[in-house]
């Protein structure tokens, strides 16, 4: 919800099992990794900040939930957008001419010739990257230009 909390707002102590919202309020991680705050969001001053939902707020953790916001976390430091920025335009762009020409879908049954294809076509594709970056054979040994 915009301008509202997100899961990164929540505290969660996977030590203890627990998970915290912004108003205080504790609430344990299930065995299915799912808090519900339930009822406590009832009377909340920061309700509608936080969930616009008629069963009021939970929380759906993945497994990796820590990982996770140690990395949206480093994603916030200004240098790693730079980088970030730096290399994106390139994996889209790869992304783009893998499934180029209708390679949506794969084409064969099996998952054998299903792998061949996607290696050839990602090794034609490396290919084509590394000759437009001046890839050349001198003296019998291949280098960039």
């Amino acid at each position: 919800m915009p301008g509202g909390f997100d899961i990164d707002d929540f505290t969660v102590n996977e030590a203890t099992g627990t998970a915290t919202c912004p108003a205080g309020v504790t609430r344990a991680i299930s065995k299915t990794r799912v808090v519900t705050f339930g009822a406590a969001c009832r009377g909340c001053p920061l309700a509608a900040q936080c969930t616009t939902a008629a069963r009021r707020r939970s929380l759906h953790l993945h497994e990796h939930d820590a990982l996770q916001r140690k990395h949206r976390q480093r994603a916030k430091d200004e240098q790693w957008q730079a980088i970030y920025r730096q290399h994106r335009p390139m994996v889209e762009r790869s992304i783009a001419w893998l499934v180029a020409g209708g390679n949506r879908r794969v084409r064969y049954r099996g998952i054998a010739k299903n792998n061949a294809w996607l290696h050839t076509r990602t090794a034609a594709l490396n290919l084509r990257r590394l000759l437009a970056l001046g890839l050349s054979n001198q003296d019998g040994a291949w280098g960039l230009a």
